[in-house]
């Protein structure tokens, strides 16, 4: 699918977002817009939102089941965010992001992470060039494999803190600096690394700094029988399924600017306040059977990421504005890489997702107590 035509179904949702792109009456332009402001922005959102289940499809013909997955993938991407899956070999975790770099139209690299590699193999080094002509010597940079939009670091746990850290730069800033020289990497740019959580011996594992880089973590889980069986059925065959490019790396670029401008209700910010506040143990809104099982909580990054994955979110479902769902259904893979549960959790067998949902749990009969008081009120 490309930028050729917009479908039919979409029209009366363009012409929605061109009419309130309009300004309000008596010139003043509306203070908190619901649809896009410019006509080629509207007209991507409808393609993004009508492209949803397609882009979706695209992606299942080589991967069977992993759906909520491959959409949290696909999120990441459209709020320029960093993603660590995690999940026992043999889940496609790799083949996931492969996948998604053939549908997008990006280009893709991939680094196996293994103890003896040095940071210069990642983000390139300079060598020594000879000018056939005039026989001079100098150095010229060769860019490593973190030049790429998508990059696939493959077992990251497996380097030592040294190689890791060489990331750090080039996922924050996106360029990377080599000899006081920096150099811009392509635009746009994600990194997402794959872990394996049950085989510790000879890992080095990842530092909360970094950690608190990557937007999402993403646990991958086994597949059904009926999806395992499907997997037999495919990969033991001879076919091999044709994948279409659904967007383009500039259209990318341009959601990303649009996702920025999805407008978010006071509300929402008040309950990723208080969501993120009740990770933190004695800051006055801890929640009863939850935040007393964490040692320590998320920062403001966690936040950032709730709000910015909550307007994806609401572009890939067809919606102009965030709302509470959206930041429900972020919650676990924005907030579990982010609190560290404490000793008596692990003895009690409470994992973060155990806490988390808890959490959500807690505001959500909250606000519709609230709701059901505000009604009352009203009555």
């Amino acid at each position: 699918m490309t930028s050729e035509a917009t479908p039919k179904a979409d029209t009366a949702l363009i012409r929605k977002a061109q009419a309130g792109a309009a300004k309000a009456p008596g010139g003043a332009a509306p203070a908190s817009p619901t649809v896009p402001q410019q006509a080629g922005e509207s007209e991507l959102v409808a393609r993004l939102a009508s492209a949803r289940t397609a882009l979706l499809d695209e992606m299942h013909k080589i991967i069977v089941g992993q759906r909520e997955v491959l959409e949290q993938l696909t999120l990441a991407v459209l709020c320029r965010g960093h993603c660590l899956l995690e999940g026992v070999p043999g889940l496609a975790k790799t083949v996931m992001v492969q996948t998604l770099g053939q549908v997008l139209d990006l280009s893709f690299s991939r680094i196996q992470f293994t103890p003896d590699l040095m940071p210069s193999d990642i983000t390139g080094t300079d060598i020594i060039q000879e000018d056939p002509q005039t026989g001079r010597r100098q150095f010229e940079f060769l860019q490593g494999p973190i030049f790429a939009n998508l990059v696939l670091a493959d077992e990251i746990n497996r380097t030592p803190p040294k190689t890791q850290a060489s990331l750090l730069e080039a996922m924050s800033e996106r360029r990377v600096t080599c000899r006081g020289r920096t150099y811009e990497l392509p635009d746009p740019f994600f990194v997402l690394a794959t872990q394996n959580p049950i085989e510790q011996e000879g890992t080095y594992t990842l530092p909360e700094a970094q950690l608190d880089r990557f937007m999402f973590m993403v646990k991958v889980g086994y597949p059904s029988k009926e999806e395992e069986r499907e997997i037999m059925r495919r990969t033991t065959g001879s076919g091999k399924p044709r994948l279409n490019r659904m967007f383009t790396a500039k259209e990318i670029v341009q959601l990303q600017d649009v996702v920025r401008q999805v407008p978010v209700a006071d509300h929402v910010y008040d309950y990723v306040v208080d969501l993120v506040h009740a990770t933190r143990p004695g800051h006055g809104n801890d929640v009863a059977d939850a935040t007393k099982w964490l040692q320590w909580g998320a920062g403001p990054r966690a936040g950032q990421q709730l709000i910015i994955g909550g307007k994806a979110r609401a572009l890939l479902h067809g919606r102009f504005h965030v709302t509470s769902e959206d930041i429900t259904a972020l919650a676990k893979p924005v907030l579990r890489h982010r609190v560290v549960c404490s000793f008596a959790a692990q003895a009690n067998n409470l994992t973060s997702d155990i806490i988390i949902d808890r959490l959500v749990e807690h505001f959500t009969r909250s606000g519709k107590t609230m709701a059901a008081a505000h009604a009352a009120a009203k009555a």
